[in-house]
Order: C-alpha cells, then sequence, then structure tokens
C-alpha cells in the first residue's frame, strides 16, 4: 500500500485533532516526551481512551516517519532532477 505524502500529512492532522481532545480531557502535562505514557496511565482512567491514546502514538509515530522518509525522497528526486537539467 502506498500513500502520498498528502494523504500522510492528513493522516497525521486527523491523529493530532483526536489526540488533542484526550489530552485536554484528562488533563495531559507531560514534562518531557519521556512522560507521556506515564502521566497517560495515571490519568486516564476509562481503559478505552487509554488503549485509544496507546493507538493514536503509535499511529501517530507510523504516519509521521512514514511522512518524513517521503519527504526526504521527494527533495532528494528533486535535487537529482536539477542535477539532470543542468547536465542537459
Amino acid at each position: 500500500m502506498s500513500i502520498s505524502f498528502t494523504d500522510a500529512q492528513k493522516k497525521l492532522e486527523q491523529i493530532t485533532a483526536e489526540m488533542l481532545e484526550l489530552i485536554r480531557k484528562y488533563g495531559l502535562d507531560a514534562e518531557s516526551p519521556f512522560d507521556v505514557i506515564p502521566v497517560a496511565r495515571a490519568k486516564i482512567d476509562n481503559q478505552q481512551d487509554y488503549i485509544r491514546f496507546l493507538e493514536l502514538s503509535i499511529e501517530g509515530r507510523i504516519y509521521g516517519e512514514y511522512a518524513d522518509a517521503l519527504q526526504k525522497q521527494l527533495d532528494e528526486d528533486a535535487k537529482q532532477a536539477v542535477a539532470q537539467k543542468k547536465l542537459h
């Protein structure tokens, strides 16, 4: 399955919006990225919301890494296209 950069960005926006709802709902205020899971575990008292929080965390990571890799590839392709034009 191949996802375009635009689709990955849209999915990241959806994930972020849903994650922000949970952050606001439970007052999640981690001091650092390393504290996010322990804070969520302590503050989210609804098991379904906690599971969804973890799912969103994983999905965000996957889509974020995919978008970064795709952006790097697009940048590299653009550099190669410029180099090819200079040769011709």
